[in-house]
């Protein structure tokens, strides 16, 4: 007696649970895949943002004038401009009201701090998601596993005579799960590792700008050679 092994044959005939099983998975797949091609843009996009920007910043124009620029959606390049935005405008704000030096530095850098927070918890947005489908999809895989061979054990019980041909079916279907999760889960956490470590590495890049703006910032309220970029104390 032949039997129909196709793998579409097996889905179709295997029980409720392990059914479940694989839709699941299937469904965790196609979820992280699309995360994955989403953030892979995102990064994309903000790395390029970052690279434009800062080729803007260090080109040695007028901060005010690179201030307007960046306001202007046609040339805002992402995170790093909005970081940059939000510490000149809380240091034009502080000098308006005649801050001392220090809580005025103190105050932009805060502001650059919460926009970088902004910013990453934007751009790591979903990326945990893949940690937990990578996490989880083999142990959802494996109960769909043990699940389908217990079926196919309890049917074999009420043979008289078992054959491999009779077995086979059950186990094969069992091992379908197994292999669903496993599809799921390899692909959801090389991408969560790949992320991760490009989300540290924006994280850095972000902050060494802060930094180095702040130092700007000081030797413009300290009249340094810095200053010549621009009056920043009496700009709205």
């Amino acid at each position: 007696m032949s039997v129909d092994l196709s793998i579409t044959q097996l889905i179709i005939e295997a029980s409720l649970v392990v059914q479940a099983v694989m839709l699941v998975l299937l469904l965790a797949s196609i979820s992280s895949w699309a995360i994955i091609f989403r953030k892979n843009r995102e990064f994309r996009q903000a790395q390029r943002g970052a690279e434009r920007f800062e080729d803007m910043f260090w080109s040695g124009g007028n901060l005010n004038d690179i201030y307007a620029q960046s306001e202007q959606p046609d040339i805002a390049t992402g995170g790093m401009d909005r970081i940059f935005r939000a510490g000149l405008r809380e240091f034009r704000l502080m000098r308006r009201q005649s801050a001392p030096a220090e809580p005025t530095i103190e105050a932009a850098q805060r502001a650059m701090r919460v926009a970088l927070s902004r910013e990453m918890d934007q751009i790591e947005q979903s990326v945990p998601f893949l940690a937990t489908i990578g996490s989880t999809s083999p142990y959802i895989g494996l109960f769909g596993t043990v699940w389908g061979i217990m079926n196919a054990f309890l049917a074999l019980g009420a043979m008289q005579q078992a054959t491999l041909s009779t077995v086979a079916p059950g186990i094969a279907e069992a091992l379908i799960a197994t292999a669903l999760g496993l599809f799921a889960a390899i692909p959801a956490v090389i991408a969560y590792n790949r992320f991760a470590n490009r989300s540290e590495q924006m994280t850095s890049r972000y902050e060494i700008f802060i930094e180095e703006f702040t130092g700007i910032l000081q030797r413009n309220l300290q009249g340094g050679p810095d200053n010549a970029r621009g009056r920043l104390d009496r700009e709205s």
